[in-house]
């Protein structure tokens, strides 16, 4: 891997954990679902088609979690049972990564130490282009360097060049929006940016709410309807409780969000469905 981006372990030392997720929608679709994580949270759009997720971290920030289980559970409680894949990707002073989570895929990831020494499977940077619907030669080609090692280009680097390859799937994050920086630079670049959007928690009725609002304006409404929608709704409601459980027993606040928004987004699904049976 070159240093063509200009960046080196000594250049860019990782300062505090940080982390960011990118949705494959975009923000009026994808704010309704952040909510239901009850973390603060700005979002703004990250190219056509993509949305950026910057949260305020509370859990790895007061040492409850760390952020790399965190964002997994989040990124898998974003997209799972939605028509869109999420990113997620993370740092902290010893290693960074990424965790993509697509429907009821497993999550695919890989990481970095902070020397930018690969750890991870090969196999998953393949699996990771292929769900991303990535191009099979010439973007697998240049993430092929990312899982060997390279003297010159530390975990921010690794991060970056992943970053590079997606600009060729439309993602455009705004400006000073960049691996390795803390959470609070992360948000100060997101703030400016005149489509930014807080995403808070303000109670069950006013989230359920604001995913009703989605699905009526058509962003869901194809998912939450017919036989193979009770049947994804059924299987959410199935899966979601042992998931929130198995979240409790681990303390782990990311797959009790992932267990929540999956019971939620079942018994929302069957309920759409049985009152727009009546119409």
């Amino acid at each position: 891997m070159s240093t063509a981006s200009g960046a080196s372990r000594d250049d860019h030392p990782v300062r505090a954990p940080g982390a960011l997720l990118l949705c494959r929608a975009r923000p009026e679709s994808a704010g309704p679902a952040a909510r239901l994580l009850r973390e603060r949270m700005l979002i703004a759009g990250a190219g056509p088609g993509w949305s950026v997720l910057v949260p305020e971290g509370r859990p790895w920030r007061h040492g409850a979690e760390p952020v790399d289980r965190v964002l997994t559970g989040w990124a898998a409680a974003l997209a799972v049972g939605a028509p869109w894949p999420v990113l997620a990707l993370w740092w902290d002073t010893d290693r960074s990564g990424f965790t993509l989570a697509s429907g009821f895929h497993r999550t695919v990831g890989y990481e970095w130490l902070a020397d930018g020494t690969p750890v991870g499977e090969h196999e998953a940077m393949h699996t990771f282009a292929t769900r991303l619907g990535l191009d099979p030669v010439l973007d697998v080609q240049s993430l092929e360097p990312l899982t060997r090692p390279d003297p010159v280009a530390d975990a921010r680097v690794r991060v970056s060049g992943l970053l590079a390859v997606l600009t060729r799937a439309g993602v455009l994050l705004p400006a000073g929006v960049e691996p390795g920086e803390p959470a609070d630079r992360l948000r100060d670049a997101v703030r400016i940016r005149p489509d930014a959007e807080q995403i808070e928690w303000n109670g069950w009725r006013a989230a359920v709410g604001a995913e009703l609002d989605v699905v009526e304006s058509g962003g869901l409404g194809p998912w939450l309807r017919g036989p193979r929608a009770r049947t994804l709704a059924a299987a959410q409601l199935a899966v979601g409780l042992p998931v929130a459980v198995w979240g409790i027993r681990r303390h782990s606040g990311g797959w009790i969000a992932a267990g929540t928004v999956l019971t939620l987004r079942g018994a929302l699904g069957l309920a759409y469905d049985q009152l727009r049976a009546y119409d």
